[in-house]
């Protein structure tokens, strides 16, 4: 892929966008959306932006540890390419399907998320197209606003077309430990130990149960006795980390060891955990491509006269994890839960500066929540979760559903900041705006 053939491409969406025909737009790009599908979404029925193109590694700079992707690449693809020269990006989403683009617009963490922050915390540049076809190269030097903006808007100031992001060094396998607890208070004293200390490379965890906690700590080494790579037909991850005290997996593995089972939402399909059923039918249905293609499909007809089973991401200042947890132990009591701590140096510029007050912690804990039955009648446990949320001065990821009033929403998120960014990269509203897009997708 040559740098004018990018040019070229990007050339074409910014003439799509300045001669389009009026009407609000949305993105095609390759692969799945991993916005939570929801039964009615109005962006079906949108003229499409076409992205599909934008797929390639542009450059990868191994001496001064950077590269330059289209916002189309999988993580799967960047991954193996920044492997070859001992790289890999310094945060790398758990699941296959998820692109660079995407990642930043819908403010991915991971296991590296204790060091490095989120991925656009590791973001060098981005070229962006603004709603009225204008190019724009974007830095926190170089349009820093809509640098900063573009984190966390999922789509709604303009088209991503390149994203430059850092690297660092790797080793070819992830040593793993895994120490069990049976009480909270033991296992946050431990978490929060590991993190200060930055002892290991990666670091997350997995509340088995109300008395089962596992810390996942990875080191980067050059050589394992043998190896699991948690792939199709294989064990489960999730359940191993509660069996095994140690483990090795090649380090490509280890940053997809979840991709199978969309982490444990494969439970929810009848024999999926069963070995004999993974090994002849799992190539039809595990992995996030096939688990996602088919809830996307689905989703019409499963949600149907029902609200949307809980899937998110809440973000809690580390000094109120212990309260947001006996609340959700004692309110939803839904496991496994994955716990993924998170470094956010400075407040980012998407949230208000009254919200970013609330706390001067500056490391977070994602609490994931993956697949909790919202059925209980007369209850939405979205809403339940926004108002605790709301209090303790965290926030919850805007990927399903959302259903906070407009006041509400811009007193968590900086209506200024949003709106200015909006004026300089989407002035005529060609893209929806953040509350429209995100708010209570049912």
């Amino acid at each position: 892929m040559t740098h004018t053939t990018h040019i070229d491409k990007v050339a074409a969406i910014a003439d799509f966008l300045r001669t389009a025909e009026p009407g609000l737009l949305s993105l095609r790009k390759n692969g799945v959306s991993h916005m939570m599908p929801l039964a009615s979404d109005a962006r079906r029925a949108d003229a499409k932006v076409d992205l599909r193109a934008l797929t390639e590694i542009l450059e990868i700079d191994a001496e001064h540890e950077t590269c330059s992707v289209e916002p189309g690449v999988t993580f799967a693809k960047l991954v193996r390419k920044t492997l070859e020269y001992g790289l890999i990006p310094k945060l790398v989403p758990e699941l296959k399907t998820i692109t660079v683009g995407g990642a930043v617009s819908g403010g991915s963490v991971e296991s590296m998320s204790f060091r490095h922050g989120g991925l656009h915390d590791t973001a060098i540049a981005y070229e962006c197209v603004t709603g009225t076809g204008e190019i724009l190269e974007c830095s926190r030097d170089q349009n820093p606003e809509i640098f900063e903006m573009l984190h966390g808007s999922y789509g709604t100031l303009g088209v991503l077309t390149r994203i430059d992001l850092q690297l660092t060094r790797a080793l070819p396998f992830v040593r793993m430990s895994y120490p069990k607890f049976t009480r909270f208070e033991d296992f946050y004293a431990a978490l929060l130990d590991v993190c200060a200390s930055k002892e290991f490379d990666f670091v997350d965890a997995i509340i088995h149960g109300p008395d089962r906690f596992v810390l996942c700590l990875g080191t980067m080494v050059a050589g394992a006795p043998g190896s699991h790579g948690y792939g199709i037909g294989t064990d489960i991850f999730y359940k191993s980390t509660w069996r095994r005290s140690e483990d090795f997996i090649p380090i490509y593995d280890y940053f997809f060891r979840y991709d199978t089972d969309v982490h444990w939402l494969s439970r929810k399909i009848v024999g999926l955990e069963n070995p004999i059923v993974r090994r002849l039918f799992g190539r039809f249905v595990l992995g996030s491509t096939r688990m996602l293609e088919l809830a996307n499909l689905f989703a019409p007809i499963l949600q149907k006269g029902r609200l949307p089973d809980v899937v998110l991401d809440c973000f809690v200042p580390s000094s109120r994890f212990e309260e947001f947890y006996r609340f959700y132990e004692s309110t939803l009591n839904f496991f496994p839960l994955w716990i993924v701590p998170y470094r956010i140096d400075r407040p980012y510029r998407f949230v208000s500066d009254e919200f970013a007050g609330r706390t001067s912690d500056q490391l977070f804990i994602d609490c994931a929540i993956y697949g909790k039955p919202n059925d209980r009648p007369g209850i939405d446990y979205y809403t339940v979760l926004e108002e605790h949320l709301f209090g303790l001065g965290a926030l919850k990821a805007l990927i399903a559903r959302n259903t906070y009033s407009r006041e509400r929403f811009w007193q968590i998120y900086s209506e200024e900041r949003y709106s200015r960014a909006k004026a300089a990269a989407d002035p005529t509203g060609r893209f929806r705006g953040l509350y429209e897009k995100v708010h209570c997708r049912i």
